[in-house]
C-alpha cells in the first residue's frame, strides 16, 4: 500500500487513533520490515473500537501478528511524564 493510502486509512475519525496512527505512518512505517508493514496494513482493517482498546493498552489483540504490530506502535511512541 502506498503512503498516501496509508495516511488516508489512518484517518479514523477518532482523535486518539489519529494521533497515534498518523505519526506512526509518517515516522516509522517505512523503517519496518516488509512483514511488519503488512501486519500494519492488516491492523488498519480492524474496527475502530478494537484499535482503540489495543492502542490505549486496555486490551491485547488475540492474534499474535496483531500483538506484534501493536507492540511496535507502542514502542514507537514517546514516553510522557
Amino acid at each position: 500500500m502506498n503512503k498516501n493510502r496509508l495516511r488516508w486509512a489512518c484517518r479514523r475519525g477518532m482523535l486518539e487513533l489519529d494521533l497515534i496512527l498518523e505519526p506512526f505512518v509518517e515516522n516509522f512505517y517505512e523503517t519496518l520490515e516488509e512483514a511488519d508493514q503488512l501486519r500494519f496494513e492488516v491492523l488498519l482493517e480492524s474496527e475502530d473500537q478494537s484499535l482503540f482498546m489495543w492502542l490505549m493498552k486496555r486490551q491485547a489483540p488475540e492474534n499474535p501478528d496483531m500483538q506484534r504490530i501493536v507492540q511496535i506502535i507502542h514502542e514507537s511512541r514517546p514516553q510522557l511524564g
